[in-house]
């Protein structure tokens, strides 16, 4: 949970490490994934950071307790034969945790995540309290864990996505509901009025004009039922010194009160609290999920 960096300061988005040249882009190619767990009985964060460089895909693996004191933390380093499969061991809570991968096998796209061929574990007390991947067999049987579904809930990602007037990723919004198509979609070379649009699944779900006066806002629609809010930050593709990155929120809302309250359009209060803060209001409230996005426009 730590390593997500605070978002949105007093002057909007903030964004950590970000740079103008091709070189420290391209090293921002990242996911990270947080998930809620429980470890005898008590609530604790599992941090999965898949990054991607010119020797190959890197798995790191922290684990934070709910209150967000680190406890321990494994770098996996696929690309060395060696380290394709395999476990470690950590002691935190009072008990030996074991992180078990096999990813020989693993099928990787365009981006640093796995898209099949493998699984990461992560088991204590014979039971796995996360696993990830479609080798589920494979994985409960290497770990000789009781085939009992987890109660692990992803609820927070970072992702850094490239492109020219296009950004795509995939979402899913709420635990165990269905993955969409996320797009973002803005021109700004050459165009006199430019205009930011979402989509979900190809529906435009915002459309906001008049960018350059608009750069920093807020908005709330529904996807399967839900209330989601979006939270921009273009400054630095209009205003900024070198060329930056955008920075989009999407948070999962509280109910249909905070659809019909959210304000329209952009209001530098809104934007006021750090991410740390509305992550941790997002967990005390039980709101669901929170996606971050880096958009870096390509030269």
């Amino acid at each position: 949970m730590r390593d997500f960096p605070s978002c949105f300061g007093e002057n909007g988005v903030q964004v950590a490490d970000s740079s103008s040249s091709n070189t420290s882009r391209n090293a921002q190619n990242f996911i990270t994934c947080v998930y809620q767990c429980q470890i005898r009985g008590r609530s604790c964060f599992i941090t999965l950071t898949w990054s991607k460089n010119l020797m190959g895909q890197c798995l790191s693996v922290g684990i934070d307790e709910s209150s967000n004191q680190f406890l321990c933390k494994v770098d996996i380093k696929p690309w060395l034969f060696s380290k394709r499969k395999g476990y470690k061991s950590l002691e935190a809570y009072s008990c030996k945790i074991d992180i078990y991968w096999d990813l020989s096998s693993a099928k990787f796209g365009s981006g640093p995540e796995p898209l099949e061929g493998f699984y990461v574990g992560v088991v204590t007390d014979k039971q796995m309290i996360l696993l990830l991947g479609d080798m589920r067999k494979e994985a409960f049987k290497k770990t000789s864990s009781i085939p009992v579904p987890s109660n692990a809930v992803l609820v927070a990602k970072r992702e850094h996505v490239f492109g020219k007037k296009v950004f795509v990723t995939k979402a899913q919004f709420c635990d165990n509901g269905k993955t969409h198509d996320l797009v973002i979609e803005c021109e700004t070379i050459g165009v006199s009025d430019p205009c930011l649009l979402i989509l979900v699944d190809g529906k435009t779900m915002m459309k906001v004009k008049r960018l350059q006066w608009k750069f920093r806002g807020n908005l709330t629609f529904l996807v399967d039922g839900l209330a989601v809010e979006v939270f921009w930050d273009v400054h630095n593709w209009f205003f900024g010194t070198s060329l930056g990155n955008a920075v989009f929120m999407f948070r999962t809302c509280l109910s249909m009160e905070k659809l019909w309250a959210s304000q329209p359009l952009a209001d530098p209060n809104t934007l006021s609290w750090s991410f740390s803060q509305r992550f941790l209001e997002s967990k005390s409230q039980s709101l669901g999920f929170t996606l971050i996005l880096y958009a870096w426009k390509n030269e």
